[in-house]
């Protein structure tokens, strides 16, 4: 005959480390609070504003980071209601992660590290030869190691990239030595 103990039961955690925390079934109170922030932000930054007095209409440069900031206040508070009356936001049902395996921070890393050199050289080394540069070590962070291929995809969308937002769209981007030279 078998005797169970008050730890043996189905469903009870055996130990401290197992016992779900407030915090961890109510994380989605982090993104609430962020939100906020963000929201309480982009409102103090829009209000003051300076904004020239003779202002055509009724809609001027603040109406869109109004509307926006208030936006995100009232998602930050609906979220926080919904959080604190139990609501939890589903798991993504599309992907195939295995949420036990370790996060990959070698590509964090790498993806973080071509990003900061983007913002470091677009200045002086211009946007066609920095965007290659974004575009193919972006690649390499992923995982494509066609080293004849990637660059020479990378230099064109880089290219491409400049071409339609420096002529076509009228925004002006860095174009550094190389632009001199072609």
């Amino acid at each position: 005959m078998t005797t169970t103990t008050p730890t043996d039961t189905p469903g009870t955690p055996d130990t401290a480390a197992e016992r779900p925390s407030w915090l961890r079934d109510h994380s989605e109170l982090g993104v609430s609070l962020i939100l906020l922030l963000l929201g309480g932000l982009v409102l103090t930054d829009a209000l003051t504003m300076t904004v020239d007095v003779a202002q055509r209409g009724p809609v001027g440069p603040r109406t869109v980071p109004l509307v926006v900031g208030a936006g995100l206040l009232l998602v930050a508070v609906l979220l926080a209601v919904d959080v604190l009356r139990g609501g939890r936001g589903e798991a993504e049902g599309g992907e195939d992660v295995d949420l036990s395996e370790p996060g990959d921070w070698r590509t964090v890393l790498l993806l973080a590290g071509v990003f900061l050199g983007f913002a470091a050289l677009i200045g002086p080394a211009g946007f066609p030869l920095a965007g290659a540069l974004l575009f193919w070590g972006s690649a390499y962070a992923l995982g494509s190691r066609h080293l004849p291929r990637d660059p020479l995809i990378a230099a064109a969308l880089s290219l491409l990239t400049y071409v339609v937002f420096d002529t076509l769209l009228g925004v002006p981007l860095p174009g550094g030595p190389l632009m001199g030279v072609l």
